[in-house]
């Protein structure tokens, strides 16, 4: 069985390097975006998730079809699943420019974000962080974002919700770039990367191969 895979790269990059199809449901969400950069970051996020699982399953991203349905309203949104590998989990995310998914046997969860310079954002840490996390990030606004990208992709992993982001506390976990091993927190593997200004996690049941796309 392959180790779960993670694969990123800036919008530009996956929408010229990804191959695959979104579905209607997809093409749908992708028009509703008034602003066409948001749109260009939904559709790559898609495609490569697409990409990710193909890899890992040695086949092509046009055979793989992404599913997604919210549970208490039915609508095409909520945790993404393949239609022909349901064993397979998968997860994505996107953020101004860059885009990330991973895929894995197990539960997976990725998410990206911009860090701005400047001080931690107060109502954030009161809403995510727990004592000892708080008192680790200080007023460092990258380590607040670095633990905020860990706590969402453990929402998308199923293990937290938004208003239970303090019940997991990773003060554990560094908070330094550079890392070139993946970190174990309570049996779960985090890969962490960042591309300029943007900082990544995926957490997964083993750890992980990261495989960065364009430049």
């Amino acid at each position: 069985m392959r180790p779960p895979l993670a694969v990123a790269g800036h919008t530009d990059d996956v929408l010229e390097l990804a191959g695959g199809t979104l579905t209607p449901a997809e093409r749908e969400r992708a028009e509703r975006f008034t602003r066409s950069g948001d749109r260009r970051d939904f559709v790559a996020a898609h495609l490569l998730v697409r990409h990710c699982a193909a890899e890992l399953l040695g086949t092509r991203a046009c055979m793989l079809t992404v599913v997604q349905r919210c549970e208490e309203c039915g609508q095409a949104h909520g945790r993404p699943w393949l239609a022909e590998a349901p064993e397979v989990s998968i997860s994505l995310a996107h953020t101004s420019g860059y885009v990330c998914a991973v895929a894995g046997y197990g539960r997976v969860g990725v998410d990206a974000e911009h860090v701005t310079g400047g001080p931690a954002d107060e109502n954030l840490v009161a809403l995510a962080l727990t004592p000892a996390e708080a008192k680790l990030v200080g007023d460092d606004n990258r380590g607040l974002i670095r633990q905020w990208v860990r706590k969402e992709a453990l929402v998308k992993r199923g293990e937290l919700t938004l208003g239970r982001l303090r019940e997991a506390d990773l003060s554990a976990l560094p908070l330094v770039d550079g890392l070139t091993v993946p970190l174990e927190w309570e049996g779960r593997h985090f890969l962490e990367w960042t591309a300029g200004t943007v900082i990544a996690s995926a957490v997964t049941d083993e750890p992980a191969k990261l495989h960065l796309l364009g430049g």
